[in-house]
């Protein structure tokens, strides 16, 4: 996965706070990636319980960032080596030969792209939910975060990067790259948790992530909108 100039293929940026729990499970799951030459950084936004000692031997860097996904993804991205970078939030499990999917989309010239997304969870409504998601992604052309994101050097750089929003980067973000190019919706599944459907009810759930994306469609303030959705984003 090396290029000629020895830079990286790929770079997974891999955001994190108070994962200790899964966190060792996690990066194991990522070592053949690693194997193959995938640059692994790991952005620690903070965590009180262990987080970062736990990851340290299974990443190639451990990065301190103040707290916020897209705060913590654009300094991975900011110190990385590759050439197309990988965004995967703490909960969400890449298929199988994930950087060789993403090399054959980028041989097409895409800028950006993104995977199909199952939800680890057996509730026969989140078989239609997940359907949903990948189909007006597919649609629409706009990726959330739990769809693992990867987009050139380049163009993310040109962008500024991700947005930086306590909540809706990832759809920020691609409004931004879908002016530029359509993305590459890979068909292969990333594996995504399903605790907060689990902990507060599907159907609270989706109710809620509508009323959220809706109101961010008519201009509500992020800030606002990440203490509904139970995030405690930092003060600005």
């Amino acid at each position: 996965m090396q290029t000629s100039t020895n830079r990286p293929f790929l770079s997974l940026i891999l955001p994190v706070l108070n994962e200790a729990a899964t966190i060792c499970e996690q990066l194991a799951l990522l070592q053949e990636l690693r194997s193959r030459g995938v640059e692994l950084l790991l952005v620690d936004g903070g965590s009180c319980d262990g987080t970062p000692d736990l990851a340290r031997p299974g990443v190639d860097r451990l990065l301190e960032s103040p707290r916020g996904r897209a705060t913590q993804m654009n300094a991975g991205a900011h110190a990385s080596q590759g050439e197309v970078l990988l965004f995967l939030h703490a909960d969400t499990t890449l298929p199988p030969a994930a950087d060789e999917l993403i090399r054959a989309a980028m041989t097409a010239n895409v800028a950006w792209g993104r995977f199909d997304v199952r939800i680890d969870a057996h509730q026969p409504l989140l078989r239609v939910v997940e359907s949903m998601m990948n189909w007006r992604s597919r649609l629409s052309g706009i990726a959330t975060g739990d769809q693992g994101i990867f987009v050139r050097r380049e163009v993310f750089e040109r962008l500024g990067g991700y947005p930086e929003l306590p909540l809706m980067e990832d759809i920020a973000l691609s409004r931004q790259l879908r002016r530029i190019a359509r993305p590459a919706c890979l068909r292969e599944r990333v594996l995504t948790s399903g605790r907060r459907w689990q902990k507060h009810g599907v159907l609270r759930t989706i109710l809620l992530m509508w009323h959220l994306r809706a109101s961010y469609f008519f201009g509500a303030d992020p800030q606002q909108l990440a203490i509904r959705y139970g995030y405690r984003p930092r003060q600005r």
